[in-house]
């Protein structure tokens, strides 16, 4: 993508030049000698073009900020990657956004990552399958959606289905669950079932992803996008993270965005850039409809979003011919939804009716806080393992009131609510920034940010990461583990790690430091505290999964 802000700057110091006159010895003297006044006026135009061009400079950033899209984020970490290393370049699994690990697979994945699909013209994969295999197959698909072939498609069905072997033996594990609750519902809104495959580019099938960007779940919705699509998003639930109704919401976009262009590929590609970018190409194009006609003219993460579906869809197709083999997620077999209209916790189900907490996260992962907020007004649907139903509803009657005084503590349950539906972002410090725009443009105070980010004064630099949550409504715990803590000598790492029991005393309640080392994942820390979760973790201290070492974890006293 061209750099907007350098052909301003350009332009901004093109147009102050132009008034000057050059010549042979120097500056060309006035034949007239301006007026004071005219001089004045001449000074409030320049001033004038100047406060226009940086508006317009504002709105192009403002509408870089505003895509629904994971890839910009790992597009900045590829640029710099191939800054540093050179051009064709081996893609780097290192150099990719991490993700929120799902519960269930924390330990066969740990804290790795995953590759949007993004591949760019430089990047070349080898493979022994020839080309004229990978064609026969595609044909052979039968595929409702158009799949093309090309180098850029090779690059995908290679990074899919031999570079990213291990994560989609994962990944076809978990469609094995997944999918047919998938293809339910675009069989509902009448639309191909291969749009399935999208999950898979956009989260690897983590219903937890969270990207830098701030689209969450696995179908990564940005805030702004889920709202006017129905999702909940409140103190207690983000829809975003529930795998049915998200995938919902997207069906129901991806119908939106076919029925403006009347074609899937281009529909798939909305899907990540938005449908004004694509309408943009196609003016760009001279009118022209396919997808590789605008190829050029897409914007550069997009043009990779296509091709990715094709190696996807390819991979699920014919992973057996490369020798991935589907491992089996620890989810139960079969389950059943419960409708909920009280409020319940976790931790009531999994005493009275026998489920382990960790397994209703697993499979409800929208519930922030392990609270269904049930009332007569609102119900929620709860999945439970179908062998659990019997139980669940014979308990009924003392479910609800086991422990309520505790578990809905009114101070507890305010301190929830007082967070809102603040939208946790990371944002990256652009050239230019100051705490007062960036406060402005999410709806906060400068006082506000300088809180969750540990900020001793209203210094930032260009690159900086700064938690933002929008609109103010920050979780009571939020202040501040979102900058890291200054890094720690060995000797006190250890100290903390030896008596992990200690505990400070704070207005908000007992809670224990541990300090980061290497090799540390928020789920093994969790198991060093009995009745403390991973979820319990990231809430208390206002943070997402990825933890460095020497960082300083709040550890609830439970």
């Amino acid at each position: 993508m061209v750099n907007m802000k350098y052909i301003i700057t350009v332009a901004l110091a093109t147009f102050l030049l132009a008034g000057i006159p050059a010549q042979a010895g120097g500056p060309a003297k006035s034949d007239t000698k301006k007026s004071r006044v005219q001089l004045l006026r001449e000074n409030n135009r320049y001033r004038t073009e100047i406060a226009s061009l940086k508006a317009r400079l504002d709105s192009i950033e403002r509408e870089m900020n505003s895509r629904d899209s994971l890839a910009s984020e790992i597009m900045d970490i590829y640029e710099n990657e191939v800054n540093s290393r050179g051009h064709n370049i081996e893609y780097d699994m290192e150099v990719t956004d991490s993700l929120l690990n799902i519960w269930y697979l924390h330990e066969s994945l740990g804290d790795s990552v995953y590759v949007s699909g993004n591949i760019i013209d430089s990047v070349t994969f080898q493979s022994n399958v020839p080309d004229s295999v990978y064609i026969r197959r595609i044909k052979e698909m039968n595929s409702f959606i158009t799949l093309p072939y090309n180098n850029v498609v090779r690059n995908n069905i290679i990074l899919y289905s031999e570079k990213l072997a291990d994560k989609m033996s994962i990944v076809l594990g978990l469609a094995r669950y997944y999918f047919p609750m998938f293809d339910e519902i675009l069989d509902r809104y009448g639309l191909p079932e291969e749009l399935k495959a999208m999950a898979i580019i956009e989260s690897m099938l983590n219903p937890m992803a969270v990207s830098r960007a701030g689209a969450k779940g696995m179908w990564q919705f940005m805030y702004g996008t889920a709202k006017h699509y129905g999702l909940t998003i409140n103190s207690f639930v983000d829809q975003r993270m529930d795998p049915v109704a998200a995938a919902d919401a997207a069906a129901r976009y991806l119908k939106d965005s076919y029925g403006i262009f009347g074609d899937w590929n281009l529909a798939i590609a909305s899907y990540n850039c938005g449908a004004g970018n694509v309408n943009k190409a196609i003016r760009r194009s001279g009118g022209k409809r396919g997808f590789w006609d605008i190829y050029p003219y897409l914007p550069r993460e997009t043009r990779g979003y296509g091709p990715a579906f094709v190696g996807a869809l390819y991979t699920m197709k014919y992973y057996k011919e490369h020798g991935i083999v589907p491992q089996t997620p620890a989810l139960p077999p079969a389950v059943d939804t419960i409708q909920v209209s009280k409020m319940l916790h976790f931790k009531q189900v999994e005493a009275i009716v026998g489920i382990p907490e960790s397994e209703l996260r697993n499979l409800n992962p929208q519930y922030k806080h392990g609270i269904i907020p049930g009332s007569s007004k609102d119900v929620y649907t709860l999945v439970i393992p179908f062998n659990y139903v019997n139980t669940f509803i014979d308990a009924e009657d003392s479910l609800y009131t086991y422990k309520a005084e505790e578990y809905f503590n009114p101070v507890n349950i305010k301190k929830i609510q007082d967070g809102g539906d603040g939208e946790r972002i990371v944002y990256k410090v652009r050239s230019g920034d100051y705490l007062g725009r960036i406060a402005s443009r999410y709806r906060v105070s400068v006082a506000q940010i300088k809180r969750w980010n540990n900020l001793r004064n209203n210094n930032i630099r260009v690159g900086q990461r700064l938690v933002i949550y929008r609109g103010g409504n920050a979780p009571a715990s939020a202040a501040s583990s979102a900058a890291p803590a200054p890094k720690t000598s060995a000797s006190q790492g250890s100290s903390s790690q030896g008596s992990p029991k200690q505990a400070s005393q704070t207005s908000s309640g007992n809670y224990t430091i541990y300090v980061v080392k290497s090799g540390d994942s928020l789920y093994e820390i969790a198991k060093k505290y009995p009745g403390v979760s991973a979820q319990n973790i990231m809430d208390f201290n206002g943070i997402g999964s990825k933890i460095n070492p020497g960082m300083k974890l709040k550890i609830p006293v439970l």
